[in-house]
């Protein structure tokens, strides 16, 4: 069931409270009530971003303003040699502040006239089933891989319909295989196909499917410190891609390494609706840690003739180099970052964090007339999680970035994000 725009009387009826009493009341097998959790995460999102070079453009700036609900009712399992339950998502989001001059965060849904919308949100059931060390999703779905990850970086988070499979069925292995159908968002009650990213210096023209299928694997060894996988998605018709991942951490006396290496290679697929597609991008990060200190180093390069083939919306956490704005994946780019993060705890100050990054990227091919374009973006954040009192758990989050392009229209960004977070613990 999907919920569009909702006015705050409908939403009454849809409290986590009555979601959770929505649970099969005549399922009482032990496990099933017993395991349940409902949890509320309660988030304030204010968002300015703020396009420097505006007489390229017809908005100078986007600001919204909202609060969102995002609750989570799970069940456990029914007893038995497979098990059963079921999962409820109910997100809400609420408009704050807007206007027509600077909706367009993805913070909202904007209407016709260029007016965002005064509350939406959804509701979606996840069915599972469990046998032995092998789960079964059906349904309502936000999937973490690397070939699919799911977005959070506004007031709600987008989510997938589907079905996955996740086997831990062998030591030290993970299986996982999946088909997504349609998706919801970020700022969207809808479900709706799934499409390509496209824009920037992509090479991609854009196009949609109603099928995502992927299935991969990986194998952790050496006490956990590394693992190895390897994956292949179908976006039926549109595109298909391989990646392969290595990633190993490991002590240096009072230092922590880490390395995180991955390659991944594209095509078009079937009746290639997005176009003929050659993609290929290596994602490599190294990174060394001591007492509240840690360095971290990314280089990425992109070959072929388009750039980092993705699910429009999902994250590109995937790869290395994506910061707040960007992800440095046009066609052919280079680019390189460093970042530094501090952890207050080392000077007695727990639940304080600090991080700031700067990265780079060059020889971005976006037409026959420019073929080296660059961009560089730069990031601050500073987040504090209150560790006791009657705040405790309450998170506050200022994140600042400032991107320049010399390519495209609204190539010059700078921006602010004000976010408090707070969990709910119902049941």
């Amino acid at each position: 069931m999907t919920l569009r725009y909702l006015s705050v009387p409908a939403f009454i009826g849809l409290t986590p409270l009555a979601l959770a009493l929505a649970l099969p009341m005549a399922a009482h097998a032990e496990g099933f009530l017993e395991d349940a959790k409902v949890n509320v995460m309660t988030r304030n999102y204010y968002f300015n971003r703020d396009f420097r070079n505006s007489s390229n453009i017809q908005q100078s700036k986007v600001e919204e303003w909202g609060q969102g609900f995002i609750m989570t009712a799970t069940s456990g399992y029914t007893p038995g040699v497979i098990g059963f339950g079921l999962d409820l998502t109910g997100l809400y989001g609420i408009k704050l502040d807007s206007g027509r001059g600077r909706a367009g965060t993805q913070l909202l849904p904007v209407h016709d006239d260029g007016r965002a919308a005064d509350d939406f949100g959804r509701l979606g059931a996840t069915f599972k089933a469990r046998i032995s060390k092998t789960d079964l999703l059906l349904g309502e779905l936000m999937p973490n891989v690397p070939v699919l990850r799911f977005n959070d970086g506004r007031l709600l988070p987008q989510t997938f319909r589907g079905a996955t499979l996740t086997s831990k069925e062998l030591d030290g292995f993970t299986f996982y295989a999946a088909q997504i159908r349609q998706v919801s968002l970020r700022n969207s009650s809808n479900m709706e196909d799934l499409s390509i990213t496209t824009g920037g210096a992509r090479q991609i023209r854009a196009a949609s499917s109603d099928r995502f299928n992927y299935v991969g694997g990986e194998y952790t060894f050496n006490e956990k410190r590394t693992m190895v996988g390897v994956w292949h998605a179908q976006f039926e018709d549109v595109y298909k891609q391989n990646f392969f991942n290595l990633t190993h951490t490991q002590k240096f006396g009072d230092w922590s390494l880490g390395a995180n290496l991955g390659y991944f290679t594209g095509e078009e697929e079937g009746q290639a609706r997005a176009g003929n597609l050659d993609n290929k991008l290596f994602t490599g990060q190294l990174s060394a840690g001591i007492g509240g200190h840690k360095f971290t180093v990314g280089y990425q390069r992109v070959s072929g003739d388009n750039g980092w083939l993705s699910v429009n919306g999902s994250s590109g956490g995937s790869i290395v180099n994506d910061m707040f704005t960007q992800s440095f994946d046009n066609a052919k780019e280079r680019s390189w970052q460093l970042r530094y993060d501090y952890n207050f705890a080392a000077m007695g100050i727990p639940g304080l964090a600090f991080m700031a990054r700067y990265g780079h990227g060059d020889n971005i091919y976006v037409n026959a007339a420019n073929d080296d374009g660059s961009e560089w973006e730069r990031n601050f954040d500073v987040a504090y999680t209150f560790q006791s009192g009657p705040l405790k758990d309450l998170n506050m989050r200022w994140r600042n970035s400032m991107v320049r392009r010399d390519y495209g229209s609204n190539n010059d960004v700078d921006e602010n994000r004000l976010i408090f977070s707070y969990p709910i613990s119902i049941l």
